[in-house]
């Protein structure tokens, strides 16, 4: 009698583990990087997000409920059309479940609505726009890594706190850039302070010296690069050609990642004050990921971006393996929002109803050369901004399903 009962009950858990592999569409769960693989956000991003997605797949066993997982990527070449024929080619013939990633507010905003009208799964960890979880929020997206928002109300009001309280803004004319400049002002005049006037300069641009000159002549105290990556670290380097720091004004780099510090080098970063959600230095945790994650994308040590794509697509394993299919997207994003997350990198944390990733981020400062005890040791803590204080409160951001 034991002997059949035990035969029995092997065989009942032989035909559930081969119902939870038979939902996982086509038998495999496929999952989506799409960025910027050629330009001027290649090093933020870039093939570092499918590094960082592989090293998440591997640390979670390489399988969900018996089901192999397959990575693959794009470059969106940060052209809308382009990121959404792709999205829509994976989600329409590639059977992908998830798609990751997607520095660049504009792809992501369109990205955004084919996702949920195929009913799949979005984490962004690149794109900054608060619209996001705003207005253009979406049941079947996650905003993981950080927001303009939250780099408003980090950067802006520290500065602004501190005697910076007169902005012009040098800002990238597309989505992420207006954000970012509309989020900074809002901070900036509602401490106090005024905002002079802004310019807008083409994304991916070489020549900043005419939106320079323009800021300088304005007389403001701060100058507010309200852009990213290559665009930020040229703008730096042709502000101390022409002066700008030295004649008195100060530069808030309002969008700043670790690959821009190692790029323009400490004597022309130092000081520069910016807000992050992620510095591979923390902790032994985060130092023991930038090793592996090093070793594999060439001494490069993991952006913000990298380590929230790890830890997006951690816990989007933990929901698929609980609710066990991948057919409908909305629903493992409810899992995920229901589930608390937790990983080595963020800590714990949680995913609130507009789809806004809720964690600590961190006021920066980059150290002086004298003060770096070593290769990508760049940044000195100036204060932790708290969960509850980091992200836009969820009744001021206008997302329509939430009550």
């Amino acid at each position: 009698m034991n002997k059949l009962r035990t035969t029995l009950l092997a065989a009942m858990s032989l035909i559930a583990a081969n119902a939870a592999h038979a939902e996982m569409s086509g038998n495999v769960v496929k999952i989506g990087v799409l960025n910027d693989q050629s330009s001027l956000y290649t090093d933020l991003a870039g093939q570092g997000s499918v590094v960082a997605a592989q090293m998440a797949v591997e640390d979670f066993g390489g399988k969900v409920n018996g089901t192999a997982i397959e990575i693959v990527s794009a470059d969106h070449q940060n052209k809308a059309d382009v990121g959404s024929n792709a999205a829509r080619e994976w989600l329409d013939v590639g059977g992908v479940d998830v798609i990751v990633d997607v520095p660049n507010s504009g792809v992501a905003l369109a990205v955004n609505e084919i996702v949920k009208e195929k009913n799949k799964v979005f984490l962004i960890s690149g794109a900054a726009s608060s619209a996001l979880t705003g207005e253009k929020c979406s049941p079947n997206t996650v905003h993981w890594t950080y927001d303009t928002w939250s780099l408003a109300n980090g950067t802006g009001k520290a500065i602004v706190k501190t005697g910076g309280d007169s902005w012009y803004f040098i800002t990238a004319d597309y989505a992420f850039g207006h954000a970012l400049e509309k989020d900074t002002a809002a901070v900036v005049e509602s401490n106090g302070g005024k905002v002079l006037g802004a310019v807008r300069a083409p994304l991916n641009n070489a020549d900043f010296s005419s939106f320079l000159l323009q800021a300088q002549s304005s007389g403001a105290k701060i100058v507010g690069l309200a852009n990213a990556g290559a665009d930020t670290t040229n703008a730096i380097k042709q502000a101390a050609e022409f002066g700008i720091v030295a004649g008195g004004q100060s530069l808030a780099g309002l969008l700043i990642f670790i690959t821009d510090v190692h790029a323009l080098g400490l004597p022309t970063a130092q000081g520069l004050i910016f807000t992050e959600s992620f510095y591979w230095d923390n902790n032994d945790a985060t130092r023991a990921f930038a090793k592996k994650f090093a070793e594999r994308d060439g001494g490069i040590h993991p952006t913000m971006i990298h380590a929230g794509v790890y830890s997006a697509v951690t816990h989007y394993l933990k929901a698929l393996a609980a609710v066990g299919a991948d057919s409908d997207g909305k629903a493992v994003v409810d899992k995920m929002k229901e589930l608390p997350t937790e990983d080595p990198l963020f800590g714990k944390g949680t995913i609130r109803a507009d789809g806004r990733k809720i964690h600590d981020m961190y006021l920066f400062e980059v150290k002086k050369p004298e003060e770096s005890k070593g290769p990508w040791d760049y940044y000195k803590l100036r204060a932790t901004i708290p969960a509850a204080e980091a992200f836009r409160p969820l009744d001021k951001g206008g997302c329509p399903f939430v009550k």
